[in-house]
């Protein structure tokens, strides 16, 4: 440590090598964080849109929730003659990804571009599992009306240029409804 000092303090030139290998290790560190930030961003923004679409969807489900409140449960039920129907709907969450995010449909996967035509993310692969609360059986009170989706999000990684493989994750949410009286 003290010959990196001494180095650093001589006036003979030797330390410039030094400051331009830290100069370079310290860039090479920012950009590796900045990227890091860059795909934590992107993947955040997506499943923050999801969860906006799966809990629309929720929404959108509401009216054919049966209010069994007596009985401290909710489901997708319709009445029908004597008994209830199963009435369940899924929604287009694809549709709202799509208007949300500005994503194109290209060959089974939607995109989104920039205004050069990079690529900067793809969706594909949505799950959506509707869980619906059973009528009235007594054991099941802490059931209720669910929504679980994921997705598969695909960024590439623009530090080290084409050495990295593309960030793949599944992004994973849940919406449901549980009636307040």
């Amino acid at each position: 440590m003290m010959r990196i000092i001494k180095i650093l303090k001589s006036k003979s030139g030797q330390g410039f090598p030094l400051a331009i290998a830290i100069t370079l290790a310290l860039i090479m560190i920012f950009a590796g964080i900045s990227e890091y930030f860059r795909l934590m961003i992107v993947a955040q923004g997506v499943r923050d849109t999801l969860q906006s679409s799966v809990t629309s969807t929720v929404v959108e489900n509401y009216a054919d929730v049966y209010h069994g409140t007596r009985e401290g449960y909710s489901g997708g039920y319709q009445p029908s003659a004597e008994d209830f129907q199963e009435s369940l709907n899924y929604g287009d969450v694809y549709k709202k990804l799509e208007n949300v995010l500005g994503l194109s449909y290209n060959s089974s996967v939607y995109e989104k571009r920039t205004s050069n035509d990079q690529l900067q993310f793809k969706v594909y692969g949505l799950d959506v599992d509707i869980s619906n609360a059973p009528l009235a059986s007594g054991d099941n009170q802490n059931q209720r009306f669910e929504i679980d989706s994921m997705i598969i999000l695909e960024v590439p990684v623009s530090f080290g240029g084409e050495l990295l493989p593309n960030m793949k994750i599944r992004v994973k949410t849940s919406a449901g409804y549980t009636p307040k009286f």
